[in-house]
């Protein structure tokens, strides 16, 4: 609703790019939210220059950033994470190719800069599975991202090698992992008696431009 109320749209990670562009269509300078390395990787795939990007800081007066940085900057970040992505470091991507000489190495764009500049590849849920997928029989694949996407990926795949990048540790999503497949049961079997969350205006409709926006572009 925030989003829409101040005419801009709301994004995912495949269509970042398309969103970017829309913004610097309508505006000179775009605020990126809630996620800065999604959007710190999409602007640099845009062409914007390090030095015209700064990070709002929302536990700081004024962003920790003073009128000068704000002017002179072309996009503003907000200073939010994927908790997942953000455990993905440079050294998993140098371990990696220390132990397997061809590995290729494909990642998502909510993963830290350091990060994604070293990858093989970079790009949305859908660009890692059609990566994967398009890649030679007998490829030997590390992937950082979620852990339930490169299960699947190793059980459709069996001709590959793939696992997870960081070794170490196993990145979960405790937020989706919070509906079950006992909830969709429930929510099928029992659809009519379920009551509808209702969404009141002008919240509903400022959302709505958002999403609009976003469909638009896509």
């Amino acid at each position: 609703a925030f989003t829409g109320r101040h005419g801009g749209l709301i994004c995912t990670s495949s269509n970042a790019p398309a969103a970017l562009k829309y913004g610097f269509d309508k505006r000179e300078k775009i605020f990126f939210f809630p996620d800065q390395h999604l959007g710190r990787n999409t602007a640099f795939k845009y062409g914007i220059p390090e030095n015209e990007i700064v990070v709002w800081d929302f536990m700081k007066d004024n962003g920790g950033l003073t009128e000068k940085q704000i002017e002179k900057s072309k996009i503003i970040l907000w200073k939010g994470h994927c908790h997942v992505h953000t455990n993905f470091r440079p050294e998993h991507v140098d371990e990696v190719r220390k132990q397997y000489q061809d590995v290729k190495i494909v990642v998502h764009p909510e993963c830290p800069i350091e990060v994604v500049r070293l990858a093989d590849s970079a790009g949305s849920t859908r660009h890692i599975v059609e990566y994967i997928s398009n890649a030679p029989s007998g490829s030997t694949i590390a992937v950082g991202t979620e852990i339930n996407l490169i299960n699947r990926m190793v059980h459709q795949f069996p001709d590959k090698t793939i696992f997870e990048l960081s070794g170490q540790t196993c990145p979960v999503c405790a937020n989706m992992y919070r509906t079950t497949l006992n909830d969709l049961a429930y929510t099928l079997e029992n659809f009519e008696a379920i009551k509808p969350i209702t969404v009141k205006e002008p919240t509903k409709g400022e959302a709505l431009l958002a999403l609009e926006k976003m469909l638009e572009i896509h």
